[in-house]
């Protein structure tokens, strides 16, 4: 259920180049994951140079791993559709992260891709989430009762993935929204960031996370795998964290069960 955030950040790796950086990271942890998620906005920081290294890298990802564009898209129709066809005809992810604010239209040029997944964002991570995440709001058609707003995402989400290829994003620093989400989209594939840096809940992750046969949950993790040594060790180290957090993650598969 490992994924790994590939996210350099200059001011936190080792003096080296970011593709051969990236490179290292995957060569060192391809055995260990199943998927790896970049967030384009390392990439877009660096300019023409770091977009040519996000192509280089997405080259290097053995076959049969997916990659995940954390991209968080959204936008009125026509912009969701150029995002849409950069993220998944010029750069080739097989998956992507998009923001439903803006509603349906703004979603359904990425749903058009019924052989890629999308992942809503739902119950993001971070402490802010809650300044709207969390406000209720009438639910349609429901005698004026009120859920939170993630709540409503994730009703809307089951509504619109008629292709079966919508996911959530939702943090493990907020375990019991978590076990809400579950129950609410049982079937959903969820992402979820937290991990780490940020000190989510890594067993609730997995208990609260997983689908009813213990499958069905990715759980990312970036800045404690690619900054476990600022030297040259730095992929070597990598492996070692990100092999002991693959063991933890199983363990408490193991006893959730």
């Amino acid at each position: 259920m490992l994924c790994i955030g590939l996210d350099p950040d200059p001011k936190l790796m080792p003096d080296i180049d970011v593709l051969q950086f990236n490179l290292a990271i995957i060569d060192a942890t391809s055995d260990l994951v199943c998927a790896y998620k970049p967030n384009l906005a390392f990439y877009e920081a660096l300019g023409i140079k770091g977009l040519r290294a996000l192509e280089k890298t997405l080259e290097r990802v053995p076959k049969g791993i997916p990659v995940i564009g954390d991209a968080k898209r959204g936008d009125i129709a026509s912009s969701s559709s150029a995002y849409a066809r950069a993220l998944f005809d010029i750069y080739g992810f097989d998956a992507v992260t998009v923001n439903p604010y803006l509603g349906h239209d703004s979603i359904a040029p990425f749903m058009e891709y019924a052989d890629k997944g999308i992942f809503i964002l739902c119950k993001t991570s971070n402490t802010g989430a809650s300044d709207f995440q969390e406000s209720l709001c009438l639910e349609a058609g429901a005698d004026s009762s009120t859920r939170p707003l993630y709540e409503l995402v994730a009703l809307k989400a089951t509504e619109w993935n008629t292709a079966g290829n919508i996911g959530l994003v939702v943090g493990a620093t907020y375990p019991q929204q978590l076990k809400k989400v579950r129950g609410l989209c049982p079937e959903f594939p969820l992402l979820i960031p937290g991990i780490g840096a940020q000190s989510g809940d890594l067993e609730a992750a997995v208990r609260y996370g997983v689908d009813t046969n213990g499958e069905r949950a990715i759980i990312n993790c970036s800045r404690q795998i690619l900054y476990a040594s600022g030297e040259k060790d730095f992929a070597q180290a990598a492996r070692r964290e990100a092999l002991k957090l693959r063991e933890q993650i199983n363990k408490h598969l193991a006893t959730s069960r």
